[in-house]
């Protein structure tokens, strides 16, 4: 039987552990996020203790740093490192600062993937997508696009400068805004993924740009935070907030109007086949190669590109014709 441990990192990387010990054969998988108290990350801890159950004789640490630092997530990695783990899935805050750590715990024998936000491959045996990275910078703009048919302003609020997904999603939408006729990113901001910093981004990008038609927020703190700046400044059905979020914390927009429309996977499926994969290369002696196909449980099996990256699965939009099917669930 599974137990769940929420390790809880901070500055001193002081370890607060809520389970019964483990047994001896337990194999301890280490869902390492890129900060604790954030809704989608819980999600996806929800999904690895539904694999490590499924599984059996898997123990799923759920972990991360107090912020969404590359210097936090160094410290929980090499206390993970000192407790020998089986294996470590990270959520990176920054795609190199973390490698010399991770290739610590390789050098010990510790399996080492990324998942959500990668790490440089150097410092993993493979990368787990939660999308297609073409198909979603495609995807944030376009839902902003797709309610402006005469085009129009638009900025993006991401989450740190150094966040891998966010970066590359940004990059692979810019390289189709030609599709956008008409649409101008006027800038980008970073909110750190904190709340109260995202919030005061979104804030003055309004007041910078009166003219502005969207905010696209390719990261869930961001997303909301938002589309409750708007909501303050009474800028609702004049400035649409839009990209990527969770339907349960995202439904309050959907009602007020300052979002028409969003995009997210399904976390608890990438937290579910982070585990599984995680399990697979330390336990199965699955070996991450180019063509290699990684049995990921109920979500399939992930096929390894060149760089041993693969996608999980498709964004999928959420707009008031369904945000109540699902604003319960995650």
């Amino acid at each position: 039987m599974s137990v769940f441990k929420k390790v809880i990192a901070s500055a001193a990387l002081a370890s607060a552990m809520f389970a019964a010990p483990a047994m001896a054969d337990d194999v301890r998988i280490a869902l390492v996020v890129k900060a604790l108290g954030i809704g989608f990350f819980e999600a996806a801890a929800q999904g690895a203790e539904e694999a490590a159950e499924e599984l059996g004789n898997v123990e799923i640490i759920y972990t991360g740093p107090t912020d969404t630092t590359a210097e936090g997530q160094i410290e929980v990695i090499n206390s993970l490192i000192a407790q020998n783990v089986d294996a470590i899935a990270v959520s990176a805050n920054d795609t190199d600062a973390l490698v010399p750590a991770l290739k610590r715990a390789m050098q010990r024998g510790i399996t080492v993937i990324s998942w959500d936000s990668g790490v440089a491959p150097e410092g993993r045996q493979l990368h787990l997508n939660p999308s297609s990275n073409p198909l979603i910078g495609n995807m944030i703009i376009k839902l902003a696009a797709d309610h402006l048919p005469d085009g129009g302003d638009v900025a993006v609020l991401s989450a740190t400068t150094t966040s891998t997904n966010q970066n590359i999603w940004i990059e692979e939408m810019t390289k189709v805004m030609g599709n956008y006729p008409g649409i101008n990113v006027v800038s980008t901001v970073y909110g750190d993924d904190l709340a109260d910093k995202s919030y005061r981004e979104a804030t003055g990008l309004m007041q910078s740009f009166p003219d502005l038609d969207a905010i696209i927020a390719p990261t869930s703190v961001g997303i909301v935070a938002a589309a409750q700046a708007v909501v303050d400044a009474g800028k609702v059905g004049e400035v649409n907030v839009t990209g990527l979020g969770l339907p349960s914390e995202m439904a309050g927009a959907i009602e007020s109007g300052a979002s028409k429309s969003f995009a997210i996977w399904n976390p608890i499926d990438l937290g579910y086949s982070a585990a599984m994969l995680a399990y697979e290369l330390s336990q199965n002696g699955v070996e991450a190669a180019p063509g290699v196909e990684v049995p990921m449980g109920r979500m399939g099996s992930l096929t390894l590109d060149d760089n041993n990256e693969g996608a999980m699965a498709d964004p999928f939009v959420y707009d008031a014709s369904n945000i109540e099917q699902f604003k319960s669930i995650f």
